[in-house]
Order: structure tokens, then C-alpha cells, then sequence
């Protein structure tokens, strides 16, 4: 199983205050790449006393230290994920919002072929892909 927020804290030597730990626990929790706004909002049903200013402290620290990782997605807030080992892309829905996460072998098999085209060796990449939901009333 893969670490929590509150276990990558400790073991990146992030003292975790228990405000932090709320904020910690909530994102760890988080299925979905939360703005700040929604963190304040689902850390504020647990601890009203914890401000906007910091859960803002507090993501920028965790970006910092590695823990999360901060995406901006065009047209939008800045959005948070829990920085993990495993590589994935993003496709946005543009009228939603929602994102979902994706691994295809087939784009990652192109990508490091066109890399290697130009002659280069691919050492990382984003994909970002934006849509509208196909739908009968929409067609």
C-alpha cells in the first residue's frame, strides 16, 4: 500500500502541526484534484477554525516538499494531487471540470518514438487532453 500524505510529511521531515494533518488527511482522501477553494471547503466541515491562508501555506509547502503536486489545467484553478511514483495523464472535461487520470501505452510508445526522431532520449512528458462528454443531445 502506498503512503499517506501524513506518512510522506514525516518521512520528508514536514512537522506536521495538527492543521496540517486535517489538511494532510482530506487531500490524502481526495479521489478527485481539488482546488484550494474545495480543500477549504472539505477541511472547514472538520475543522472550522482553519483558514484559507492556511490551507494555502500549507498545499505550498506540501508542493515544495514534494508531496503534492500542483497542475494548471488551462482555464482553470490551480489544482492539487498527491505526488506519487506512478505516471499518468489528465483528460479535462472543459465543461465539468472533472479529470480524469489515464495510462495508454500506445501514446507512450509514440511519444518516446517522436522524442527519438529528433533525436532525443524522453526523460519525462505531460499529457493533457481536453473534451466535452459525447452525448445523444449534443450530437
Amino acid at each position: 500500500m502506498s503512503e499517506t500524505i501524513e506518512q510522506k510529511c514525516l518521512s520528508k521531515g514536514v512537522k506536521l502541526t495538527d492543521q496540517r494533518r486535517v489538511i494532510a488527511k482530506v487531500m490524502s482522501k481526495s479521489t478527485d484534484h481539488p482546488d484550494v477553494d474545495e480543500l477549504y471547503k472539505r477541511v472547514s466541515q472538520i475543522d472550522p477554525k482553519i483558514s484559507i491562508a492556511t490551507v494555502y501555506r500549507t498545499v505550498k509547502l506540501f508542493e515544495e516538499s514534494g508531496i503534492l503536486t500542483k497542475h494548471e489545467f488551462k482555464g482553470g484553478k490551480a489544482r492539487y494531487e498527491e505526488l506519487n511514483e506512478g505516471h499518468h495523464d489528465h483528460l479535462i472535461d472543459v465543461k465539468t471540470g472533472e479529470i480524469i487520470e489515464f495510462v495508454n501505452d500506445d501514446i507512450e510508445k509514440l511519444q518516446k518514438k517522436v522524442a527519438e526522431k529528433y533525436g532525443y532520449k524522453l526523460v519525462d512528458h505531460k499529457l493533457e487532453l481536453y473534451g466535452v462528454k459525447i452525448n445523444s443531445k449534443d450530437e
